[in-house]
């Protein structure tokens, strides 16, 4: 990754999650985020499961905080990814080195599980990143409503 580092978020971090997360283009497309996302929201969301872990997608020279891309462990065989970034850097392929780089960690530390996203239909952006970095649809419905399952390869 050129421009970004990733690494997990810890309390510290609260302001800046909450400043790039609560926005109605992003909120809109995360079914468990809320409106408005507080301090609190951010904070909660930094200290749930440690099966769920977020990472701050950092710019590497200016240390602004560009987006966010989760981690979700889920039962023996798979992980589960998603991913924001904040609107001012929407568009500049922020979101395709966040999620290729959140794809390679975790295929070095669990190689024999299956990374997998769920995403809208509509949201072809979204779809585009995914499938840049490996992640191809299955023709199957996610577990949450109106969003489709796509697999790494």
């Amino acid at each position: 990754m050129d421009r970004l580092r990733l690494n997990p978020l810890h309390l510290e971090d609260a302001e800046a999650l909450q400043r790039i997360t609560d926005d109605p283009a992003i909120i809109d497309n995360i079914i468990f985020l809320s409106a408005p996302f507080t301090l609190d929201d951010a904070r909660a969301l930094i200290q749930s499961d440690p099966n769920h872990v977020f990472h701050g997608a950092w710019h590497r020279h200016s240390d602004e905080l560009i987006g966010v891309v989760g981690t979700h462990l889920v039962g023996e065989g798979e992980v589960e990814i998603g991913y924001w970034i904040a609107t001012r850097f929407s568009g500049q392929g922020y979101a395709s080195e966040a999620a290729g780089g959140i794809v390679a960690l975790l295929r070095q530390q669990y190689p024999t599980r299956t990374i997998f996203a769920e995403c809208r239909p509509g949201n072809r952006a979204s779809w585009r990143v995914l499938e840049k970095v490996g992640v191809k649809p299955t023709g199957e419905d996610g577990h949450r409503s109106e969003e489709h399952r796509l697999n790494s390869s």
